[in-house]
C-alpha cells in the first residue's frame, strides 16, 4: 500500500493511482494562445510544434483501382457503341415484305437462324421514307450496311414466305439469301465476359496482395517479410533529447548507446562492446517511445520501428519469418537500432497455460528473437530497443545479459520532473501572471507526463470556453478536477435526501482526515457530481514518499470509512455511497496483513509473488492461515471503524458545520475548513512548501559558497 495518490474520497470515492516519476520536454520560447488535442500516451505528440513524424501512405492503390475501373467503364461504352447490332433498325416481317414489294431490297442475310438483316438498294437510300430513319443513327453513315433486321420464328418458315414473295416478283427483281453463322460480339462477352472479369480481378487481388499495391490485406505473398518502418537519412525522425523532459537518468543510460554508435572506437579501444540491447520499463504515458523517438534522432543511424503485434499472425511460422527477416535487413543497415514496442506481446513467459504437445506460434517467434538477438551469427552493429509496462511478464531468456543487457526504469516523474513537463507544455500557451509550474507540480502527484500534456490541454480548453484572453491558476486547478474526477455535472438531477446523506458522506471524510494525524493534506470537498457515479468527492494532497508505516495506513483507512462512519451517526442508516471506499479499504487491510507483515498474529511474513506466477492455481498457505488471515483482516477493518466512529461522535458539531456548508456552498476549501472548525492540530509542511524550502536552501548554499570563493580568487589576484 505504499503508494502515492492524489485521492478523491467520494460518494463513489474517486481516485487516481499512484505515481511516481518522470516524462517529457524542453520549453518552448514563445508564447501564443493555442488548443492542442490530446496525443495517444502523452509522451508521443507533437513536440516543440513540430509533428510527430508519420510516414506518408502511398496512394498508389486507390489511384491504379480508380483508373481501373474508369477503364473498363470507357471499354464498355465503346463495344456497346460499335456494335452492329447497334446499328441496324428493328422493323417487322410484314415491312420487310412491303420491302420485297417495293424492290428497295438488295441482299438478305439469315444470322444464326434467328435474326434476318436486311440491307437496301443505294437508289432506295435516298427515297425520303428511308433516308429519314436511317440518318437517325448518327455517327453511322448511311451507306452503313445492314440497315435493318426483324427476328423469324424458324427459318422454314421464312424460307417459305421468302419464297412465296420472289416468285410474286419480275426476275430482275428477285433477291436471294445467305445463310451465316456468326459469333456476336455481345454473344462472346456474356460468355466469356465473366471469365475475363474474373481473371482481371485475381490479377489485381494477386497485385494488391503481394505489395504491388497499398491497402489492407496486402502481403500475402510476402507474409514472412518483417513490417518495420525505416527511418534513414530520406527519413529522419526530428525528435532529439532536448525534446525529453524528466526523464535525465534514462536519457543518461541511451546516451551512451547513442554516442557507442557515433563513435565506436572510443569504447573499443578500452575493450568494450557495445550493449545488444535496451530495454525501457515503465508505466503507460511515461515518455519510453518518445525517449526511443530521441535516441533514433540522436544517433543518426538508419532505425527500425514496429510494435510487438506485428509479428503476430494466424499462419504457423509467419512470426518467426518476420524476426529473421527483420535482423537480415538490419544487419545490411548495421549500425542501426531496432525498436520494438509493446514488445510483451511476444515475449512472455514460456511454458504457460500449453497443452501436452501443442506447438504455440508465438513460443516460436521468442525462440526466433532470442536467436537473432544472442545466436552464434550474431553480428556486432544493431541495437535494440525495446519497451513494455509489463515486466513481470517476459521471459527471463529475454531478460539476461548479452540479449537486453540493460533495463531502463523511466518510471512517473517526482516534483521536480513533473515541473520540467509542465515548462514543456505551457510553453506553446498564453499565461496569466498568476500561472506557478512548481505550484502545479505539487498538486499533480503521481501524474505522467500524458495526464500533465491532457491538464495543460484541458486547462486551454476551459479559458478558450469562457472567452479568457489568458489561461490562468483556476483554469489549471478546474483541469486538474476534470481530469481526476470526471466531467462536472451540475444538471444532474439529485434529490435533497439524496443530496443531504452525500453532504454528510464528504463531511465524514473531511473531519476524520482533519483530525487524523497521519492523514493526508486536505484541497477541496464537493458535494458537485463528477464523472460517471461520484455524487461528491474529497481531494486530499498526499505527501510523496515511498515508504508508509503501520500507523499511517491505519490513518487512512479510517479517513476512507469517514464517510460512511458519517451515514450512520447521523442518520442511523447506510447507504450504497461508500462502496469505492470500502474496496479500497479491503484491499489496504489484506495487504497489511498478508503482504507487509503488519499483523501480529500472522507475522512478519509476505504472501506476495512478485513475479505474478507462482500462485495461480495454488495459494502459498493452508485453509487455517487463510482462515486466520480473514479474521484479522475483519478485526482491522472492525477497528478502524469504531476509532472513526468514537473520533465523528467526539466531533459531531464539526460534522454539522461542514455537512450544512456543503449543502449551501456545494464546494469548500481548505482555508474554509479553517474558518469554519479552526485549524489542523497536526500541522505539516506541504510538498509544495517542502520543495520550495528545498530549492531556497540550495540556492542560499550556493550564494555562500560563491561568496567564499570571491576572496580566494582576490587573494590569489594579489
Amino acid at each position: 500500500m505504499a503508494e502515492n495518490k492524489l485521492k478523491s474520497q467520494d460518494a463513489d470515492n474517486l481516485t487516481l493511482d499512484e505515481v511516481k516519476p518522470k516524462a517529457k520536454k524542453a520549453a518552448p520560447k514563445q508564447k501564443k494562445l493555442s488548443v492542442k488535442m490530446p496525443q495517444n500516451a502523452g509522451s508521443e505528440g507533437d513536440v516543440n510544434g513540430k509533428k510527430p513524424f508519420k510516414k506518408q501512405p502511398n496512394s498508389e492503390g486507390s489511384n491504379v483501382q480508380t483508373y481501373l475501373i474508369i477503364g473498363l467503364m470507357i471499354f464498355f461504352a465503346i463495344i456497346v457503341y460499335l456494335t452492329r447490332s447497334v446499328s441496324t433498325l428493328e422493323i417487322t416481317s410484314k415491312r420487310f415484305e412491303d420491302m420485297m414489294v417495293s424492290h428497295d431490297v438488295k441482299d438478305v442475310v439469315i444470322v444464326n437462324e434467328k435474326n434476318v438483316e436486311i440491307t437496301l438498294k443505294e437508289e432506295a437510300l435516298q427515297n425520303k421514307k428511308y433516308r429519314d430513319e436511317l440518318l437517325k443513327r448518327e455517327p453511322f453513315p448511311l451507306t452503313q450496311s445492314p440497315h435493318y433486321r426483324f427476328q423469324i420464328i424458324s427459318p422454314e418458315s421464312f424460307k417459305q414466305d421468302f419464297d412465296r414473295i420472289n416468285k410474286s416478283l419480275p426476275r430482275e427483281h428477285q433477291v436471294g439469301y445467305k445463310i451465316e453463322q456468326r459469333q456476336d460480339f455481345m454473344q462472346w462477352l456474356f460468355s466469356w465476359g465473366f471469365f475475363i472479369l474474373l481473371a482481371v480481378g485475381f490479377w489485381y487481388m494477386m497485385r494488391r496482395m503481394s505489395g504491388g499495391m497499398s491497402g489492407p490485406g496486402g502481403q500475402i505473398f510476402n507474409i514472412g517479410k518483417s513490417r518495420a518502418a525505416l527511418f534513414d537519412q530520406d527519413n529522419k525522425v526530428k525528435i532529439t533529447f532536448k525534446d525529453v523532459a524528466g526523464l535525465d537518468e534514462a536519457k543518461e543510460e541511451v546516451k551512451e548507446i547513442v554516442e557507442f554508435l557515433k563513435n565506436p572506437s572510443k569504447f573499443t579501444n578500452l575493450g568494450g562492446k557495445i550493449p545488444k540491447g535496451a530495454l525501457l520499463v515503465g508505466p503507460p504515458g511515461t515518455g519510453k517511445t518518445l525517449l526511443a523517438k530521441a535516441v533514433a534522432g540522436e544517433a543518426g543511424v538508419p532505425f527500425f520501428s514496429l510494435s510487438g503485434s506485428d509479428f503476430v499472425e494466424m499462419f504457423v511460422g509467419v512470426g518467426a519469418a518476420r524476426v529473421r527477416d527483420l535482423f537480415r535487413q538490419a544487419k545490411e543497415k548495421a549500425p542501426c537500432i531496432i525498436f520494438i514496442d509493446e514488445v510483451d506481446a511476444i515475449g512472455r513467459h514460456r511454458g504457460r497455460g500449453m497443452a501436452i504437445g501443442a506447438n504455440d506460434e508465438r513460443e516460436n517467434t521468442l525462440n526466433s528473437l532470442l536467436v537473432e538477438m544472442d545466436g552464434f551469427g550474431t553480428d556486432s552493429g544493431v541495437i535494440i530497443l525495446a519497451a513494455t509496462n509489463r515486466p513481470d511478464v517476459l521471459d527471463s531468456a529475454l531478460m539476461r545479459p548479452g540479449r537486453f543487457d540493460r533495463q531502463i526504469s523511466i518510471d512517473k516523474p517526482d516534483i521536480k520532473g513533473r515541473e520540467q513537463i509542465f515548462k514543456v507544455h505551457v510553453g506553446s500557451l498564453k499565461l496569466s501572471p498568476d500561472v506557478d509550474t512548481k505550484k502545479l507540480a505539487s498538486q499533480t502527484p503521481g501524474f505522467a507526463g500524458a495526464e500533465i500534456m491532457n491538464v495543460c490541454n484541458e486547462a486551454a480548453l476551459i479559458a478558450a470556453r469562457y472567452g479568457k484572453e489568458t489561461i490562468s491558476m483556476d483554469d489549471f486547478q478546474a483541469a486538474i478536477d476534470r481530469v481526476i474526477g470526471g466531467l462536472e455535472k451540475k444538471s444532474k438531477i439529485i434529490s435533497p435526501e439524496e443530496k443531504l446523506i452525500v453532504a454528510y458522506h464528504e463531511a465524514g471524510h473531511a473531519v476524520a482526515g482533519w483530525f487524523l494525524e497521519h492523514a493526508d493534506p486536505l484541497v477541496k470537498v464537493s458535494i458537485v457530481p463528477r464523472g460517471v457515479a461520484a455524487l461528491g468527492y474529497a481531494q486530499y494532497l498526499p505527501k510523496e514518499q515511498f515508504l508508509y508505516t503501520t500507523e499511517q495506513l491505519f490513518d487512512e483507512m479510517c479517513m476512507t470509512l469517514g464517510g460512511r462512519v458519517a451515514e450512520d451517526i447521523v442518520f442511523g442508516r447506510i447507504s450504497t455511497g461508500a462502496l469505492s471506499d470500502l474496496e479500497r479499504i479491503t484491499k489496504m487491510a489484506y495487504s497489511m496483513v498478508t503482504i507487509y507483515g503488519m499483523n501480529d498474529k500472522i507475522g512478519n511474513v509476505s504472501f506476495f509473488d512478485s513475479k505474478g506466477s507462482e500462485y495461480q492455481f495454488n495459494k502459498p498457505y493452508s485453509e487455517s492461515t487463510a482462515q486466520t488471515i480473514d479474521e484479522e483482516v475483519r478485526k482491522l477493518v472492525d477497528k478502524a471503524y469504531q476509532h472513526t466512529k468514537a473520533l465523528l461522535t467526539e466531533k459531531r458539531d464539526q460534522l454539522e458545520v461542514i455537512a450544512q456548508e456543503l449543502l449551501k456552498r456545494e464546494i469548500i476549501f481548505q482555508q474554509d475548513l479553517e474558518t469554519l472548525i479552526g485549524k489542523r492540530p497536526f500541522e505539516k509542511l506541504t510538498t509544495y512548501q517542502q520543495f520550495m524550502a528545498t530549492e531556497e536552501a540550495e540556492e542560499e548554499k550556493k550564494r555562500q559558497e560563491a561568496e567564499k570563493s570571491e576572496p580566494t580568487a582576490e587573494a590569489s589576484a594579489e
